[in-house]
Formats: C-alpha cells, sequence, structure tokens
C-alpha cells in the first residue's frame, strides 16, 4: 500500500538524519538544511520532532564554519519566523549552535531564546521549555545565574499548566547545572510554589521530584521548608497525589534528622494510614516500614508501631501484604518478638485470601517468617496451603515447606501437589 504524503514526509524527515554519506560527506552537510527547513514548517508533531532531531544530528558532525554560515542563520530564521511551527521546532536547535557562535551572537541567540520563553504562542512556550535544559547545558556558568534563571522564573510561572509542568520537570537537570547556593536561591522558590499549583500534573512532578531538591538542599531552615511542601503534597486533596508522594516516603525521610521526621512526617503518615483510596495505603504501606531506622528504636516503637499495627489491620489485602513482606526493615530496630504475633495473624489472613495472587504471594513468602514466627505454626499454614484450588499456590506452598522443614513433607503432601 503506498504512503501518505504524511508518512512520506515522516519518512523523508528521518532518513534524511543518516544522509550525509549520500551527498558527499560533511563537506556538504548544508544541502540537506533546505528540505529538514521545510519539514519544521509541517504541522504534523511527528515530522517536525524527526526533522529537528535529524538536524540535530546533522548540525552535531558540520563543521565549525558551516555552523557559523549555515545552520546558526537557519535557526535565527526559524525563532524569528511568523510560522508558528518554525519557532516551535527551533528551540530544540539552539543547544546545537549555541556552542560554536561567537560573543556577540552567543548573546544574540540567549535574548532569542528568551523571548521564545514569552511568546504570545501556547506552543512556542511548551517547546522552550521542554528544551531549556539542552540549552542550559551549552550555556557558560556565569549566564546560567542571569539569563537561564530568568527565563525558568518565566516559565514556572506561566499561565499554561504544560508550561509550567516541562518547567517543573527540567528542576533535575537544573539542580545538576547549578551550584547549590544558586539552585536554593533562585530555583527552589520556584519548586515549593509549583507544590501548590493548581495544576495536578505540576503537583505530581514535584511529588515525584522532590526527593531530588532535599537531597541537593545545604541548609537546615531550606530543608523545613521542603519538608512543608512535601506535607502539602501528602495532604493534597487529590489521591494520586498522595500516592505519589507516599511512594518517596522512605527516601525523603532518609534526608532527615529524626526531630523532622518525627514533628511534620509521622502525623501525616497517620492519617495516610486511615486514608480513603486503597492505593495511597498500599504505598503506604511499602514504604513507613523503611522508615523506621530513621527515627531510632524508641521513637520507632512510640511512633512507628501503633500504625504498623493499624496498617496490619486493613480490610485492604494487598496493604497487608505489603506490611508483612517488609517486616525486616521494622523488625531490625524494634526487634523481633514486639510484631511477631501480629505478623503471623495477618500472614494466615493473607493465605486465605480470595485473591489467588496474594495466596501465592504469601505462600512464596512463608519462609521469611521464620526468624520472627513460630516454625511449626508456619510448617501447618504451608500444609494447608497444599489443598489451595490454584496449582500454583500449591506449588509455591511445597516449596516453601521444603524450605521450613527439609525432607519432611511426607508423601500425604507430596500428593497434594498437581
Amino acid at each position: 500500500m503506498p504512503l501518505c504524503r504524511g508518512e512520506r514526509a515522516l519518512c523523508i524527515a528521518e532518513e534524511l538524519g543518516a544522509f550525509l554519506p549520500y551527498v558527499g560527506g560533511v563537506d556538504y552537510a548544508h544541502v540537506l538544511l533546505p528540505p529538514l527547513e521545510v519539514l519544521c514548517s509541517y504541522q504534523d508533531v511527528d515530522i517536525r520532532n524527526k526533522a529537528v532531531d535529524s538536524l540535530s544530528k546533522i548540525g552535531m558532525q558540520m563543521k565549525e564554519s558551516d555552523l557559523l554560515q549555515r545552520f546558526i542563520p537557519l535557526v535565527k530564521r526559524l525563532a524569528n519566523s511568523t510560522i508558528i511551527a518554525h519557532r516551535v521546532s527551533s528551540c530544540g536547535l539552539f543547544h546545537i549552535a549555541y556552542p560554536s557562535a561567537s560573543v556577540n551572537l552567543r548573546t544574540d541567540l540567549r535574548l532569542l531564546y528568551g523571548q521564545l520563553c514569552k511568546d504570545d504562542i501556547t506552543l512556542v512556550r511548551r517547546s522552550a521549555a521542554l528544551s531549556l535544559t539542552k540549552l542550559a547545558g551549552t550555556v557558560e556558568p556565569c549566564h546560567l545565574k542571569t539569563d537561564f534563571i530568568r527565563m525558568f522564573e518565566s516559565l514556572s510561572q506561566d499561565g499554561q499548566e504544560f508550561v509550567r509542568l516541562f518547567s517543573a520537570k527540567s528542576c533535575t537537570r537544573i539542580k545538576k547545572l547549578l551550584e547549590p547556593q544558586d539552585f536554593v536561591e533562585h530555583i527552589l522558590p520556584a519548586v515549593l510554589n509549583m507544590s501548590q499549583d493548581a495544576s495536578l500534573r505540576v503537583r505530581y512532578a514535584v511529588a515525584d521530584l522532590l526527593c531530588d531538591f532535599c537531597e541537593a538542599v545545604v541548609t537546615e531552615s531550606t530543608r523545613v521548608n521542603l519538608v512543608s511542601a512535601y506535607v502539602c503534597l501528602l495532604r493534597d486533596n487529590e489521591a494520586v497525589i498522595r500516592k505519589a508522594a507516599a511512594e518517596k516516603l522512605s527516601r525523603f525521610c532518609s534526608t532527615l534528622n529524626k526531630e523532622l521526621a518525627i514533628e511534620h512526617i509521622i502525623p501525616c503518615v497517620k492519617e495516610l494510614s486511615s486514608d480513603s483510596a486503597p492505593n495511597v495505603r498500599i504505598f503506604l504501606a511499602s514504604e513507613v516500614m523503611e522508615i523506621a531506622p530513621v527515627l531510632g528504636k524508641d521513637a520507632a516503637i512510640e511512633k512507628l508501631v501503633p500504625i504498623i499495627d493499624s496498617l496490619i489491620q486493613d480490610e485492604n489485602s494487598f496493604v497487608l501484604l505489603k506490611v508483612v513482606t517488609k517486616h525486616n526493615q521494622v523488625n531490625q530496630v524494634v526487634g523481633d518478638d514486639l510484631l511477631s504475633q501480629s505478623l503471623l495473624n495477618a500472614t494466615c489472613r493473607l493465605a486465605k485470601d480470595s485473591n489467588w495472587r496474594v495466596r501465592l504471594a504469601i505462600a512464596e513468602y512463608i519462609p521469611h517468617l521464620a526468624n520472627q514466627s513460630n516454625v511449626d505454626e508456619l510448617i501447618t499454614l504451608c500444609r494447608q496451603s497444599l489443598t489451595d484450588e490454584d496449582s500454583s499456590v500449591c506449588n509455591a506452598a511445597y516449596q516453601s515447606l521444603e524450605r521450613l522443614a527439609p525432607g519432611k513433607n511426607g508423601s500425604a503432601g507430596n500428593a497434594n501437589v498437581p
């Protein structure tokens, strides 16, 4: 079947990026620029992106003289064009043009990119936000602190949510480019504001990246501000944000001292243990067990064990399963005896769960409980699972029984394995 016009254009945009050997090599790379410039004007996003990718590949191989005489003028034409698609495409090419430019040309390119960051058209600003860190990786440190930071601040306060979203996602890369004190002074305030952004997508992005920011912080006062932002995310109105924040709980707490964790994080953890959204409780159960080392034995017994006991009573089997399978992290801090009976009771509940995947998971995990629970009771539990209606559960129970009591299964136990 012949390709339609759009499909042909997409293929051409992709193939031209590898076309240098067929036009005489890098000496003739410039002959590939005009057709790709035309393809940058297409409304189809995929075609434009392929054209930009191909231009980038060619630009990285061009001689410096050709970059100055051919490539940089192309980038400037696209960026100054009245055609929206041209301006959108230009944003992905600045990082190729900038390193070879003269001092004056670099100034022009920075100013031009700054204009794109404030363009009247949302698509252009989105593209500028998306490619911001590519350009930042080529800009001199002195200009990172001035021009680049102004661009970021403009994009992070943009009225369109996807522009703010892309600027939020760029923060991790920005952190690596800036000195810690510059990041804290100029970028972190924007991050804190975005943690309370009206857009769910932006808040989700911040929740996903907040640990990276906390690890970069050097002062305790700034760390407290980040903790406040994290608390807001843990208490967000949207369950998906609370889940994203809960998913980072142990890593975030590992950057804190015990006092901050107890004062600010533990109250939120207690609230989330009875959250109305099952997914939030599931992720919390997975993470909460790992924060015991941060608290230390006494605080973990006082603050954390009651929360774990509450999760063990949860009606959702997957919450219970997370607690049981992560018990080692807590036991290493508070001791084996404190939760042993609760864990055994929870294991018995899970072994009879209506979901075969839950029964399978617990049948496979039972041997790991041998140090904390009565082995005879665990063996009895395994033998009961040998009669499970699901063959995979039976097989898992048999393997666990072999680990708990090697060679002592007996013919009756073996006969029950399909």
